[in-house]
């Protein structure tokens, strides 16, 4: 049975521990990292949409990056939005510069209600290189 390890990107860990949750776990060779949001460096949202959909890829790297992982190893993507129709071509717009030439991972658009302040969150599984 493989072991769950822990995996924090060096400059969030706090932010983790307050809300008792890890930026992603380590099991076998996936690395699966919880929800991602646009947040600036003391937690609060970017007001900025585009920014803070760019910060939540941002954030992403960093924990992918803490695992030896990029995002070449992602193969499925779950993102959150809040207002799906007004926010789809911005968010498009960030995604397409990320995941620029096939092949692409899976995705899946949820449209929810609430994001605790934030309007955009990813969450992915990825592969975990062999050397990592």
């Amino acid at each position: 049975m493989a072991q769950r390890e822990a995996v924090f990107p060096a400059d969030r860990h706090a932010l983790y521990e307050a809300h008792g949750y890890s930026a992603a776990i380590r099991s076998g060779g996936l690395l699966f990292v919880s929800g991602q949001v646009g947040s600036r460096a003391d937690g609060t949202p970017e007001p900025d949409f585009k920014r803070q959909v760019q910060l939540a890829f941002d954030n992403l790297q960093a924990t992918l990056k803490a695992a030896g992982c990029g995002f070449d190893d992602i193969v499925d993507v779950t993102t959150f939005h809040t207002d799906p129709k007004n926010q789809f071509e911005t968010i498009m717009a960030v995604k397409n510069q990320i995941f620029d030439r096939p092949p692409y991972p899976n995705w899946t658009a949820i449209g929810v209600n609430w994001l605790a302040g934030f309007d955009f969150e990813i969450k992915v599984i990825a592969r975990i290189p062999e050397e990592a």
